[in-house]
């Protein structure tokens, strides 16, 4: 409630990347929606935030219809049916259903004028309890989020451990059908183990992957340090940049893979992170 009347502004907020503000006002209020993205910047950080401010009037929101019909469009319209009618010999006439599929016959009626002024402290006020209103939502939400961001991370690094105990077993495997080829080539001749073992130590450079996985284990645990650390300033960018480097050391493991195993893991990290990345644009 205000002096001139009762005020109800709405918020609504889907989550991004950046902060995206944007009002829909009554003329009489237009005036102040520099002041009022001003006001959202002190309780978003980022999301599009869509703000909406009627006056209500009589128990009805705005002034008289929120919609109204375009008169002159709809005699346009009529006219035109009964044109064609004449001049084609069509028969029939328009009726409800057909010109409800015409949608520009029913506009927004902007026609505000007499609507009550407000104080900018007012309005002010009521903004800003819109805006802690929808950050306690967002908290009871983040809550939720919380729980499930720890348990994706909990997957991760559970495949992540696959992962590291599978990739020696390549090794030994390549190493046993690399000996068997280059003896069914040699035939009765000697094998040169000291060269089978400088091509297994070449394959396991290449597909070496713990750099990887020490690099992905240390993302994680700071993605966890992000979750737990109390403060007020936003970590929603950092987590999503986080996320990001994620997706690079998985890529990597994945082109090293050379194991199906690791492969099919692989894919299941990437599906864990894809949920992350989405979860993430809505934190702060």
């Amino acid at each position: 409630m205000t002096a001139s009347g009762t005020l109800r502004v709405e918020l609504r907020t889907v989550n991004h990347r950046y902060l995206n503000l944007n009002c829909r006002l009554p003329s009489s209020l237009s005036k102040y929606e520099a002041d009022i993205r001003e006001w959202l910047r002190s309780s978003f950080a980022r999301g599009h935030v869509n703000c909406t401010a009627r006056w209500e009037v009589d128990g009805t929101t705005g002034a008289g219809q929120t919609y109204r019909l375009d008169d002159e469009k709809v005699a346009n319209y009529l006219a035109l049916f009964s044109d064609l009618s004449k001049r084609f010999g069509v028969a029939g006439t328009p009726d409800l259903a057909l010109l409800a599929r015409y949608n520009d016959i029913i506009v927004r009626n902007e026609d505000d004028e007499g609507l009550p002024e407000v104080h900018a402290d007012e309005l002010r006020v009521i903004v800003q309890a819109a805006g802690a209103q929808v950050v306690r939502m967002r908290e009871e939400e983040g809550k939720r989020l919380d729980v499930d961001l720890r348990e994706r991370i909990s997957a991760i690094e559970a495949a992540l451990g696959e992962v590291g105990s599978k990739a020696p077993s390549r090794l030994e495997a390549e190493r046993a059908r690399l000996t068997e080829a280059v003896q069914q080539l040699l035939g009765s001749a000697s094998l040169d183990e000291e060269r089978v073992a400088q091509e297994i130590a070449l394959l396991a450079e290449r597909w070496d992957v713990n750099e990887e996985l020490v690099r992905f284990r240390s993302h994680n645990e700071l993605f966890l340090n992000f979750l737990d650390a109390d403060s007020a300033e936003p970590v929603g960018k950092r987590l999503s940049f986080l996320v990001q480097e994620m997706h690079r050391e998985a890529n990597t493991i994945g082109s090293k893979a050379n194991d199906a195993a690791i492969a099919h893991l692989v894919v299941a990290i990437k599906d864990e992170l894809e949920r992350l990345r989405e979860q993430v644009e809505n934190i702060e």
